[in-house]
C-alpha cells in the first residue's frame, strides 16, 4: 500500500466497558499503560469515562482507545502481548476489572 492510502485509513476508537471496584486505582493503571504505550513509539489517545446520567448504568466505566488506523490498532495489540512492560500491566489491569464489552469503532466525519 501506498502512504497515500494509509493516510486515508480512518482513526479507530476501540471502547472497553468495565466493571471494577476501584475506578481511582483503574484510572491510574489506565494512565501507566498510556505512557508506556507511547514510550513504546505508539501514538495513542486512552480516555476514561464514568456513567453519570445513564439510569441503572450510572457508573459504569468505559475506557476509550484511539489511534490512527487499524494498523495502529494492530499494532497495539502485538505491544499488549510482546513488550514486556506492557505485558506486565495489562496483567495487573486485568485483575482490576471485568470486561462487560469491547467494540472497535471507524471514525465515519471527517
Amino acid at each position: 500500500a501506498s502512504i497515500g492510502a494509509s493516510a486515508a485509513e480512518p482513526p479507530v476508537l476501540r471502547v472497553v466497558t468495565v466493571q471494577t471496584t476501584d475506578v481511582p486505582g483503574y484510572v491510574r493503571e489506565i494512565e501507566t499503560l498510556k505512557a508506556l504505550y507511547k514510550k513504546n513509539g505508539l501514538n495513542i489517545t486512552v480516555d476514561a469515562y464514568q456513567a453519570t446520567y445513564a439510569g441503572p448504568n450510572v457508573g459504569t466505566v468505559v475506557v476509550a482507545v484511539q489511534v490512527a488506523n487499524l494498523s495502529a490498532l494492530a499494532k497495539m495489540n502485538e505491544l499488549s502481548r510482546t513488550q514486556p512492560d506492557i505485558v506486565a500491566e495489562m496483567k495487573k489491569i486485568g485483575a482490576m476489572r471485568k470486561i462487560v464489552s469491547d467494540s472497535v469503532y471507524e471514525k465515519l466525519t471527517k
